[in-house]
């Protein structure tokens, strides 16, 4: 998991973000704890709980005094928002800008993409 571009207390962010995407840590279930974190990893509980706070300050983890932490009602649906603006930002916009440059309408785009996509789907296909 370990990645030397992104600080380890972003990266615990954003596997427990993941795991809300994907749904395996459901709305209300309990998150996984800075000492389970930082033991799982091998890293300083502090830097679990740097991780962790950024999810209770976006509002995706909630503090349960006593308990620990869980996740948020609406917490898929507001990750699932912002990594499409991302996506869109980081991915969508500069393709319709080089399209632009390149001549090619929405229709080309939708073309390439969905020829792209059937070709991508039968080599998923053939390698698993």
């Amino acid at each position: 998991m370990i990645d030397d571009g992104k600080p380890i207390f972003v990266q615990i962010a954003e596997t427990i973000e993941d795991s809300i995407v994907a749904g395996t840590l459901p709305e209300g279930a309990q998150a996984p704890s800075t000492n389970e974190l930082a033991a799982f990893h091998r890293i300083n509980p502090a830097t679990a709980a740097k991780g962790v706070n950024m999810l209770v300050d976006k509002g995706v983890l909630t503090k349960r005094r006593g308990i620990g932490m869980f996740v948020a009602d609406g917490a898929q649906a507001t990750l699932l928002v912002e990594r499409r603006t991302s996506f869109t930002e980081r991915y969508v916009d500069p393709l319709l800008h080089e399209a632009s440059k390149l001549g090619l309408t929405a229709d080309d785009l939708a073309t390439l993409i969905r020829s792209r996509s059937t070709t991508a789907g039968s080599t998923e296909r053939t390698t698993s």
